[in-house]
């Protein structure tokens, strides 16, 4: 009775540290939290100290004043500030337990890296979640947990590409038989996608916008192939650098198609170049089956069509392609057929 008392104590769960937004998937429960990575730090007394975090984090930023700061601790898929790090995923492990739990330090956590992440780097990962309160840390390479999460036969002795854009880094890879048979990370995502939006506003029309601006105009009218006809506009709020003043233009689809050409491009390459990489018995299969795609950066518009065209294989995106490495992570920690994915930390 005992055994099995703490076992369904212990909150098991996988998390999903992403540059843009942390899922946390929690045993018997599923995904129970999806935030934005973000901290708002207060300096007081010269004391500083967490004023929020996730969600009402993310609305003060680019709006606090000197005292305040909201940054996001993680930049590329891994963590650029080990201490802000730590509370927020402590933060976030306490929300998704709904408070905190005496027997916290006997769950094991999932967290998903980057295929491409140095030993440094997965290091700084690992004792951010034990400094949380973690028991058992275990790490998910994040292509691996995508295709698991996309139902992609990874234990199987056939090959499956998977190509998951986050926010800071884009994952390609070709699996088989629990491994990754090819893997490429290259740090470009969401992020650099907005970056590009900005820049682009600012050197046209002489308009500086926030980082909040440039992410509602990707996910508006962004588009990795601008379509024949009537193209979409909105109108867009920023800070006149001649007048120094408020001032609202109105962009096309056109015009961000052409903002976006490049990073874009840079991860159209990543899969060509994992394509000449795959042996030729894997390389047969993934014509059967095409690429599937996941992450929040497969959902802009035509991308898929932008990857069909430039490879000549079938492109899907895959259901839930938001929560698809999570929810991966998730069925790793679960399913003793996929428990041989997780790495030691």
């Amino acid at each position: 009775m005992f055994s099995r008392y703490f076992r369904l104590s212990s909150h098991d769960m996988a998390i999903d540290l992403g540059t843009v937004n942390t899922l946390v998937w929690v045993r018997d429960k599923g995904i129970v939290l999806n935030e934005p990575s973000v901290v708002a730090l207060e300096t007081k007394d010269g004391v500083q100290r967490v004023r929020a975090v996730g969600s009402d984090a993310k609305l003060m930023m680019g709006k606090t004043p000197a005292n305040i700061r909201a940054i996001r601790p993680l930049r590329d898929g891994v963590i650029a500030d080990l201490e802000v790090a730590e509370q927020m995923i402590k933060h976030f492990i306490d929300k998704a337990q709904g408070g905190r739990s005496l027997l916290s330090r006997r769950s094991e956590v999932a967290i998903c890296v980057p295929s491409g992440s140095t030993s440094v780097e997965r290091r700084a990962i690992r004792d951010a979640a034990t400094n949380a309160g973690a028991g058992k840390v275990w790490l998910i390479e994040e292509p691996m947990s995508a295709a698991i999460g996309a139902d992609l036969p990874v234990i199987e002795p056939v090959g499956a590409m998977v190509v998951d854009i986050g926010g800071g880094t884009t994952e390609v890879a070709v699996l088989s038989l629990r491994g990754l048979a090819y893997s490429n990370s290259v740090r470009v995502g969401g992020d650099k996608l907005d970056d590009a939006i900005a820049a682009s506003i600012r050197r046209r029309h002489n308009l500086v916008v926030g980082e909040a601006t440039s992410e509602r105009i990707k996910h508006r009218i962004g588009t990795a192939s601008a379509d024949e006809g009537d193209e979409p506009h909105m109108k867009v709020k920023g800070r006149d650098l001649v007048a120094g003043k408020p001032r609202e233009i109105e962009i096309g689809q056109k015009e961000i198609a052409d903002a976006i050409q490049e990073p874009v491009g840079h991860i159209v390459h990543a899969v060509r170049q994992a394509l000449e990489q795959t042996p030729p018995e894997l390389a047969a299969d993934i014509i059967d089956r095409g690429i599937v795609m996941t992450g929040g950066g497969s959902l802009l518009h035509g991308i898929d069509r932008r990857l069909s065209k430039a490879t000549g294989l079938p492109v899907s995106v895959a259901n839930d392609a938001l929560v698809c490495v999570a929810r991966g992570a998730g069925r790793a920690l679960e399913d003793p057929d996929y428990r041989g994915v997780l790495l030691a930390a």
